[in-house]
């Protein structure tokens, strides 16, 4: 099944977004007594508070389209990631304030992708070029997409098994994603944003 979502992938178009998601699958009370994922799951903090299970790493275009994904732990750091998710990608890729980091951006400039997130409170102001203001702006669409994963495609749930199952799981929803005629996008381009700069 992921070799065949593998190949479902869409095409980079010089516009990408990146992201990780949480995939709970216990919920909080019965974690100390969770049997199914014990040595392979792990417990991590997201926005809406502590969780059991793993990450979801994405990396879509602007047109709501799968470039790359990777699944992992839930304390894996987002960063360790993103270069593999992201070599086929090229031009600006754009991410949440979780992947900064001087390594990984010098890391991705050598393969021509720059990423672009916003600075921290604690960080200097930069002279940032207004078309990756208007891009940072856009970067909701990868989080609809997330949520369209978890609450059309099903890929989070507490009623898994096993691990093969639950990987089973992520592959099929992911697939049926892929398969949707309609996915979210910007309808934008280089050339659109160039434009609209003008």
């Amino acid at each position: 099944m992921f070799f065949y979502l593998l190949s479902m992938r869409g095409d980079c178009t010089g516009i990408s977004f990146i992201d990780a998601t949480a995939l709970k699958v216990c919920h909080n009370l019965p974690i100390p007594s969770h049997k199914v994922f014990r040595g392979s799951a792990e417990r991590d903090k997201s926005s809406t508070g502590w969780y059991y299970g793993f990450k979801l790493h994405l990396a879509i275009n602007e047109c709501g389209e799968i470039l790359g994904f990777y699944i992992t732990a839930a304390n894996v750091d987002e960063r360790s990631t993103a270069d593999w998710i992201t070599q086929n990608c090229w031009g600006k890729l754009i991410g949440d304030k979780g992947y900064i980091s001087k390594d990984l951006f010098e890391k991705l400039m050598t393969t021509g992708l720059r990423l672009i997130t916003k600075l921290r409170k604690n960080m200097k102001n930069r002279f940032v070029e207004i078309e990756d203001k208007l891009l940072l702006r856009k970067r909701a669409i990868i989080e609809t997409v997330n949520d369209q994963l978890k609450n059309i495609s099903n890929i989070e749930h507490s009623r898994h098994r096993s691990l093969r199952n639950f990987l089973g799981n992520v592959a099929s929803g992911l697939i049926a994603y892929c398969w949707k005629e309609k996915k979210p996008s910007l309808n934008l381009n280089f050339k659109d944003l160039v434009s609209f700069t003008a």
